[in-house]
């Protein structure tokens, strides 16, 4: 690797951690600041504390609508990604590996899709599947942090380093409403 790419790799993965950082201290402000909280949340509270967490539900509709957009225009690569999208947020991954596979043969150039798909494989304890992933997403995309800060987690997943790359992921998952899309090792 070359020392410009070196560079660019750091200064990626400072920022994301930065951004993640200022991303959860705004959202942790905000939860905060609130002073009801739902009855579905304290149960999701309880659940957490308890070691009993639910993953989140597929959202059946958005499914629907997705396949009946596939079903008439099978190319569609945004849509397929978007399944994958769904069934990765309700923490299906074998689901959502098929989708984005799928989304990739349509718009292999895809670095988001391509990064979600290394992420599913980790999560189902396909490791190399995933490494081999982010070096793909990378050839596409050499600076593109998303990837860079899975990467650095799956490869070192205990370090410090990895730790605030989560939760800088987290952070921007929440700022972008994917909120339930967890970093590789979050809790899940």
């Amino acid at each position: 690797m070359r020392s410009d790419s070196i560079v660019f790799a750091i200064a990626g993965m400072c920022f994301g951690i930065i951004l993640g950082w200022v991303i959860g201290t705004q959202q942790a402000t905000r939860r905060l600041g609130t002073v009801g909280q739902t009855q579905s949340e304290s149960q999701q509270g309880a659940n957490q504390q308890a070691g009993t967490r639910q993953p989140p539900a597929l959202d059946e509709a958005k499914v629907q609508g997705l396949m009946t957009i596939i079903k008439s225009d099978p190319k569609n690569a945004g849509a397929h990604v978007q399944l994958g999208n769904a069934y990765f947020d309700a923490e299906r991954y074998a689901d959502a590996i098929k989708w984005y596979e799928e989304g990739l043969k349509l718009d292999p150039k895809d670095v988001d899709a391509s990064t979600d798909l290394g992420v599913s494989y980790y999560y189902s304890s396909r490791t190399d599947e995933a490494l081999k992933q982010f070096d793909y997403s990378l050839k596409l995309n050499p600076t593109h942090a998303k990837t860079l800060l899975n990467q650095g987690i799956v490869l070192a997943p205990d370090s410090p380093e990895a730790q605030a790359a989560r939760q800088g992921l987290q952070g921007i998952a929440a700022a972008t409403g994917r909120g339930g899309t967890p970093a590789p090792g979050a809790g899940g």
